[in-house]
C-alpha cells in the first residue's frame, strides 16, 4: 500500500471515531435528561456548548496546525476530546454537563483542519476531492455505526458506560498516531521516491511563513461566500447529530428499534453522499475544469437537500418522513468534502487556516439550531417547524455557491 493511503487509512479512522464520540450524547439523550431531570428547551443548551467551544477554537487549532504541524495537533486534540467523553458520563447536574461538553468542543476543534493539512502536504491535487470524500464518508459511517454501538451499551451498563468505552478508542488511536505519523512525506521512513516525487511536484502545499494574515482572510469576497455557505450547511449537519434521535422518538413517537434504524439511515446515505461528491467533483473538475467540478456538486447537493427536507416536513407519515430525512442528508452531504476541497484549492499552504475559518463561522450556526430547535419545539409542540427553517438555509447555502471561487486563491 502507498504511503499516503497509509495516512488517509489514518484519518479515516480518525473520522469514525470523532462522529461515534459526537453522536454518542444524541443517542442516550433520553436517558441522560430522564436521569439529570432536563427539559429539551435546557438540553439545546448542552448541544451548543460543543458547538460554540468548536467554533471558537477551530480556527486557532488549524492555525497552529499549519505552524506546528498536524501530529502534535491531533494528538493534542485526541488526548483532550476523550478525556472529556469520559468526563460526560460522570455528569450528575445540568451545569456540570454543560462546563464538560464546552470542554469537550474545544478539545475536538480542529481535528479536521489538521485533517485538511494532512491532506494538503501529502496528497496530490488531483486527488484532493477523494481524499477529503473518504474522510468525510468515514464520519458518516461512524454516525451510522454509533446506534449499533452505543444502544446496546447503554441498554446493558447504563448510558454512562458509552462515553467510557468511546473515550478508550480515542486513546488509543492518539498513541498510535504519534509514534507512526510524520508531518512530511520526506520525514516519513520507507515512502519510496517515485510516491515522493509525485507527492511533492503535484500538491497544493507550498511551504510560507506561519502568521495568521487576518485582513487578506477577512476582506476576501470568495472567503466570506465560502464561510457563510457552511454556517447555513451546519443548521442541517447539526440537526442530524445532535437532534435527530430525539426527533425521532419524540416528534415521530418510534420505539427504541425503530430509532436505531432510521438513526443509522441517514449516515449511511450520508457516507455515499461524500464519496459520491468528492469522486464525482474530481472527475467533473478534470473534465470541465475546477470550478464547475466543485460549484455544480455544492449547488445540487445544497439544493435538491433543501426540496427534501421540506417535503419531510409537510409529511404526517413518520416512515416517509423518516426517509425523507436520510435521502435530504445524503443530498447536503454530496458538499461536505467538496467544502474542504476548495480549502486547500485557495488556501494551499494555509489550508488549516482556511478550513478552520470555514468550520468555525460553520460551527455557529451549529450553535444557532442546537439553541433554537429546542425552544421552538418548546414554543409550538411541534418538531417539523425547525426543519423549514433548516430547509430554507440550505437553500440560501445552495445559492452561494454560485459565488464560491475555487480557481481564485487567496493571496497570502
Amino acid at each position: 500500500m502507498q504511503k499516503r493511503n497509509q495516512v488517509l487509512s489514518f484519518l479515516v479512522s480518525l473520522s469514525v471515531i470523532t462522529y461515534i464520540d459526537r453522536t454518542c450524547i444524541s443517542l442516550v439523550a433520553s436517558d441522560m435528561k430522564a436521569d439529570l431531570k432536563i427539559e429539551n428547551d435546557a438540553w439545546g443548551w448542552i448541544l451548543s456548548a460543543f458547538a460554540l467551544s468548536y467554533a471558537i477554537f477551530e480556527l486557532p487549532t488549524g492555525a497552529l496546525g499549519d505552524r506546528i504541524g498536524p501530529r502534535k495537533v491531533l494528538t493534542r486534540v485526541v488526548l483532550w476530546w476523550s478525556t472529556f467523553t469520559a468526563m460526560t458520563g460522570t455528569a450528575t447536574s445540568w451545569l456540570y454537563l454543560l462546563i464538560v461538553r464546552f470542554l469537550f468542543g474545544a478539545g475536538e476543534a480542529g481535528a479536521y483542519p489538521n485533517a485538511s493539512i494532512v491532506v494538503s502536504r501529502w496528497f496530490p491535487k488531483y486527488e484532493v476531492g477523494k481524499a477529503q470524500a473518504f474522510i468525510w464518508a468515514a464520519g458518516r459511517l461512524g454516525g451510522s455505526i454509533a446506534p449499533w454501538v452505543i444502544i446496546p451499551i447503554s441498554a446493558s451498563l447504563g448510558w454512562r458506560f458509552s462515553f467510557f468505552a468511546m473515550a478508550i478508542l480515542g486513546i488509543i488511536w492518539s498513541f498510535i498516531w504519534y509514534i507512526w505519523f510524520r508531518d512530511f512525506p520526506h520525514e516519513t521512513k520507507g515512502i519510496s521516491k517515485e510516491e515522493l516525487t509525485l507527492i511533492e511536484e503535484n500538491r497544493r502545499f507550498k511551504s510560507s511563513d506561519h502568521h495568521i494574515p487576518w485582513k487578506k482572510l477577512l476582506q476576501n469576497r470568495n472567503m466570506w461566500a465560502l464561510m457563510m455557505m457552511f454556517h447555513f450547511f451546519m443548521y442541517g449537519a447539526y440537526f442530524f447529530t445532535g437532534w435527530l434521535p430525539t426527533y425521532l422518538k419524540e416528534g415521530r413517537h418510534f420505539d427504541k428499534s425503530q430509532m436505531q434504524l432510521f438513526a443509522t439511515l441517514p449516515f449511511i446515505l450520508g457516507a455515499i453522499g461524500c464519496f459520491t461528491g468528492g469522486y464525482l467533483s474530481d472527475w467533473l473538475s478534470k473534465r470541465y475544469g475546477l470550478k464547475f467540478g466543485r460549484r455544480s456538486i455544492g449547488i445540487v447537493g445544497m439544493g435538491v437537500s433543501s426540496v427534501i427536507i421540506t417535503l419531510a416536513a409537510s409529511t404526517k407519515d413518520n416512515q416517509t418522513a423518516a426517509y425523507l430525512l436520510a435521502i435530504g442528508m445524503g443530498f447536503k452531504d454530496l458538499t461536505l468534502p467538496i467544502a474542504f476541497a476548495v480549502c486547500i484549492d485557495i488556501g494551499k499552504s494555509k489550508s488549516g487556516l482556511v478550513s478552520g475559518a470555514m468550520n468555525m463561522v460553520g460551527q455557529m450556526g451549529a450553535v444557532f439550531l442546537g439553541v433554537l430547535f429546542g425552544y421552538i419545539v418548546k414554543a409550538t409542540n411541534d418538531f417539523n417547524y425547525p426543519l423549514y427553517m433548516i430547509a430554507f438555509l440550505l437553500f440560501c447555502g445552495c445559492l452561494l455557491w454560485f459565488v464560491i471561487d475555487p480557481e481564485k486563491e487567496i493571496d497570502f
